[in-house]
C-alpha cells in the first residue's frame, strides 16, 4: 500500500483539514511548506474569492496544495469551475456527492478525495472516478457524523478498494500509528493545527483550544440533522437549551449566524462558534506548523517501533 505522501508528492502523509474561514491561501501555503498537503477552504466563498485564495497560495508555495469544497455551498458550481481554471491538483469534498463535477475534474487532472462519515457513502462514491476516501470520525471539529474514527476507518477500508485517509481525533504520533493499524494510508488533521503560529485565527481561539480538555466540546444541531462540534461556551449552552425546548430551526440558525466569523476574527468567547475536535485535550501549546508535523511523524515511528520491540 502506498503511503499518502507518495500519492500526493508531499513530505509527510498528512493533509491539513479544510477549515472554513480559517484555511486561507496563506495558511494552506504554510502547511504545504511545512511538509503536509495544505488545503484552501472553499466553504462560504464564491468563485472569485476562492480564485484569489488559490492564487495567494501559489504565490507563497511551490509545494503541492489543494482545495476543499463544501458541496452545499450555494456557489459550488462556480467554485468547481475555478479549481479547473486555476490548475488545482487536489480537491477534497464534503457535505454531499461530487458526482456532478468528477468528469470535468478528472479531465483537468485533479485528484479527488471526498470526506465521508459512513461506509455506505464511501461505497457509493467509490463507483465514481475518485482517488481515495477521507474517513472522518465524529471526534472531529465542525460538521460531524455519528461513527467514531476507530469504528469508521476500518469499515471504510473494508468497503472500498481505494486509499483511505483517517481523520478525526488525531493530533500526535500515537494517533497516526493507530490510523495505520486501522488500514489508512495517512491522516488528515485540523484541531492540532489551530494551535499553530501560522493559523490565522484570533488569539482567544487558540487559547481556548490549548486550555480545552477532551470533554470540553459539545455537538449542537443533532435533532435538525446538522450536527456541529465546537467548544462549549454561552452560545452552545443557549443553543442546546433551545433545542430541548423544540425551537424551530430558523430561530436556531439565527442564533449561530456569523458565529464562526465572530470566533475566528473577533475572538468572541461568548457568542462565537469555536469549531474544534475532542483531541484539543491533547493540544497544550502554540507551535510552528513544522514542529507539530515533525513531532507527529517522529512519534508515529517511535510508537510503531515500540510495538515491534
Amino acid at each position: 500500500m502506498k503511503k499518502l505522501n507518495e500519492i500526493l508528492g508531499t513530505e509527510f502523509p498528512i493533509i491539513q483539514g479544510g477549515m472554513a474561514n480559517i484555511a486561507t491561501g496563506e495558511f494552506a501555503a504554510a502547511c504545504s511548506n511545512a511538509g503536509a498537503l495544505g488545503l484552501v477552504a472553499g466553504g462560504g466563498l464564491d468563485g472569485e474569492s476562492l480564485r484569489a485564495q488559490i492564487r495567494r497560495a501559489k504565490e507563497l508555495t511551490d509545494k503541492p496544495f489543494g482545495v476543499n469544497l463544501m458541496l452545499m455551498n450555494p456557489h459550488i458550481d462556480e467554485c468547481a469551475q475555478v479549481v479547473v481554471e486555476e490548475g488545482v491538483k487536489v480537491v477534497t469534498t464534503g457535505a454531499g456527492n461530487p458526482a456532478k463535477y468528477v468528469a470535468a475534474w478528472k479531465e483537468a487532472g485533479i485528484r479527488i478525495f471526498p470526506v465521508v462519515a459512513a461506509p455506505i457513502l464511501a461505497k457509493r462514491l467509490a463507483r465514481l472516478d475518485i482517488d481515495g476516501i477521507i474517513a472522518e470520525g465524529t471526534e472531529s471539529g465542525g460538521h460531524v457524523g455519528e461513527a467514531t474514527t476507530m469504528a469508521l476507518v476500518p469499515a471504510v477500508v473494508d468497503a472500498v478498494d481505494l486509499p483511505v485517509i483517517a481523520a478525526g481525533g488525531i493530533a500526535d504520533g500515537r494517533g497516526m500509528a493507530a490510523a495505520y493499524a486501522l488500514g489508512a494510508c495517512g491522516v488528515q488533521v485540523g484541531t492540532c493545527l489551530l494551535a499553530s503560529e501560522e493559523c490565522p485565527i484570533h488569539a482567544n481561539y487558540k487559547e481556548k483550544v490549548v486550555k480545552a480538555g477532551v470533554n470540553d466540546t459539545v455537538v449542537t444541531g443533532r435533532p435538525a440533522g446538522a450536527p456541529v462540534r465546537c467548544l462549549k461556551n454561552k452560545m452552545t449552552k443557549k443553543y442546546l437549551e433551545l433545542e430541548q425546548e423544540g425551537t424551530k430551526r430558523d430561530e436556531l440558525e439565527a442564533l449561530t449566524l456569523g458565529s464562526l466569523r465572530r470566533a475566528v476574527l473577533d475572538g468572541d468567547v461568548d457568542t462565537g462558534s469555536f469549531m474544534c475536535g475532542q483531541i484539543a485535550g491533547m493540544v497544550h501549546e502554540v507551535r510552528p506548523v513544522r514542529a507539530i508535523l515533525e513531532d507527529m511523524v517522529a512519534g508515529c515511528k517511535a510508537t510503531i517501533e515500540g510495538l515491534s520491540a
